[in-house]
């Protein structure tokens, strides 16, 4: 009887997940945007915009920020926004990798195969998009720091099944919640809005796919994988998320490096809504089994619980 309601709950899965992978090509289809021509790229950059709502800028609500004038607070935005767009190209290349791995050599007539490619093509798009827009707002290339950058080099190449896709799912879930704050706020240059818009629309469907994969993969997974995968996603949403604004984007904002620092470290304002951001995606990592008691350490360092 067990054997028998396994082939069936099986069945159901493999039924569900090549239906989501189906209606997820379909809204591909309907609406997708192609970056080189729904982004004003000619019109040079104004800079009377910020580049992100000023509420998610490192500093917003410390006492250096309200010292600043409103052109600095204006450029410290746009470089942070630049800044989470690089670390943005440098997790979607890992998260490309991942995919055509996980994928390498299955059928290509399965739906989820069709649909992997669908996203990688669009993340493609999305780090040329993020490059793009990095360089009209005057920003150099940020990355994270060597160590990070290596982590993520061995992450790529061993994650796999529900961790892969859980990390991934962290990744899109944090840019997602403070991109659909920019693309509604006026404050924030118009192309940079546009950028936000088509990335909010188009990862809504990795973020589908990713969090039925994750489930999918830890279907019948034991107790020990479970712990064991739990602590490698939360490790790599602390590099993730720890590696969004580098603290260079202080120096070429004209300020006081240290100070800067010192002050993003203790803000409380902008800790509470990273955490705020992370409340549904924490309800999901709980409910698969994924927040555990030392994978929480880890989202707590990062100020994501």
């Amino acid at each position: 009887m067990t054997s028998s309601i396994t082939g069936s709950d099986a069945t159901d899965a493999a039924s569900e997940r090549e239906d989501v992978a189906r209606r997820l090509l379909d809204s591909s289809e309907t609406l997708s945007y192609d970056p080189a021509q729904e982004v004003d790229w000619e019109t040079p950059l104004d800079t009377d915009y910020h580049g992100a709502s000023p509420e998610w800028s490192t500093l917003y609500g410390t006492a250096y920020w309200s010292e600043m004038s409103p052109e600095q607070q204006r450029e410290l935005t746009r470089q942070e926004a630049a800044c989470v767009a690089s670390t943005g190209i440098w997790f979607e290349m890992i998260l490309q990798q991942m995919v055509l791995r996980d994928f390498y050599a299955k059928d290509p007539a399965d739906p989820a195969f069709q649909w992997a490619l669908t996203e990688i093509a669009d993340e493609c798009r999305h780090s040329i998009m993020f490059g793009r827009g990095a360089e009209k707002l005057r920003a150099p290339a940020y990355r994270p720091p060597r160590p990070v950058i290596e982590l993520g080099r061995v992450f790529k190449t061993l994650a796999f099944g529900e961790a892969a896709y859980a990390a991934i799912l962290v990744a899109e879930e944090v840019l997602d919640v403070m991109q659909r704050d920019w693309m509604r706020d006026e404050r924030v240059a118009p192309f940079v809005r546009t950028i936000n818009n088509i990335h909010v629309v188009e990862e809504s469907r990795h973020m589908k796919f990713a969090r039925q994969e994750t489930k999918e993969r830890l279907r019948g997974v034991g107790p020990v994988r479970k712990q064991l995968q739990a602590v490698v996603v939360a490790a790599a949403s602390y590099f993730i998320v720890t590696s969004m604004v580098n603290k260079k984007v202080y120096e070429n904002a004209g300020l006081d490096v240290e100070r800067a620092v010192r002050e993003a470290k203790a803000n409380q304002h902008y800790k509470s809504l990273v955490r705020s951001s992370c409340a549904g995606l924490m309800e999901f990592l709980d409910s698969a089994g994924l927040l555990t008691k030392p994978a929480t350490w880890f989202y707590k360092r990062a100020n994501l619980i």
